[in-house]
């Protein structure tokens, strides 16, 4: 019993929504050792630093600078510290961002309990892992993707939607009700509603449809 204890990965989990973070401990927890949260860039580097895990299971989107500049930070003083991504989102961006930042997977937060505790696993083990459908989006990406000298072109009107206006945007471009994407992001409905409101705002939309083909023409969906 102790050395099965003892052999437990020792994780930090990132993510800005408590729920969510005490969710996961309570799944997990058994095939887990947590050792410590955070729920913003800045203390996350904080904690990691002074805790070293083994492995963070790290959200992509946070205030103050998203899941990229925690890997950033972290790898300068600890290479050996293994991030996992755990998302709501698979947008292209999203993966290639954190996978080039130093991540050693990129999972959704659609994976099963038992998945997860197998993948942290396999991470703290030196493994790259993947959900099943990202998997091959992942080397095709890499495999096309330019060079990180290589800056990307703009979008004047994406450019001005939040991390998580962009997350509501996708979805409700892939036919996700409003409920269905409070479910999806962790969030009530009534703040997808202000989600959806601030961005046919921004955009000068007038209704979902619009917002729906705005999304399309950019290949957002």
């Amino acid at each position: 019993m102790n050395t099965q204890a003892r052999t437990l990965p020792r994780v930090v989990l990132v993510d800005d929504h408590s729920l969510f973070r005490s969710g996961v401990r309570a799944e997990i927890g058994h095939r887990v050792e947590v050792v410590g949260e955070a729920d913003d860039v800045g203390p996350a580097i904080e904690v990691i630093d002074r805790l070293l895990p083994d492995v963070v299971l790290l959200d992509v989107h946070l205030p103050g600078g998203g899941g990229q500049a925690v890997i950033t930070a972290v790898k300068k003083e600890h290479p050996e510290v293994r991030f996992l991504a755990l998302s709501a989102s698979d947008a292209p961006e999203d993966v290639i961002g954190v996978i080039r930042a130093g991540a050693r997977g990129y999972v959704t937060k659609t994976i099963s309990t038992a998945d997860l505790a197998d993948a942290i696993q396999r991470v703290a083990d030196g493994d790259a892992v993947f959900s099943h459908r990202l998997a091959g989006f992942v080397l095709d990406a890499f495999a096309a993707a330019p060079s990180a000298d290589v800056k990307p072109s703009f979008d004047p009107e994406l450019d001005q939607l939040t991390s998580r206006e962009r997350e509501v945007l996708r979805l409700i471009a892939q036919g996700y009700t409003y409920k269905e994407i409070a479910r999806e992001l962790y969030i009530s409905v009534k703040t997808v509603e202000s989600h959806v409101s601030s961005v046919l705002r921004k955009l000068q939309l007038s209704s979902r449809h619009q917002l729906t083909r705005w999304a399309a023409e950019r290949r957002l969906t």
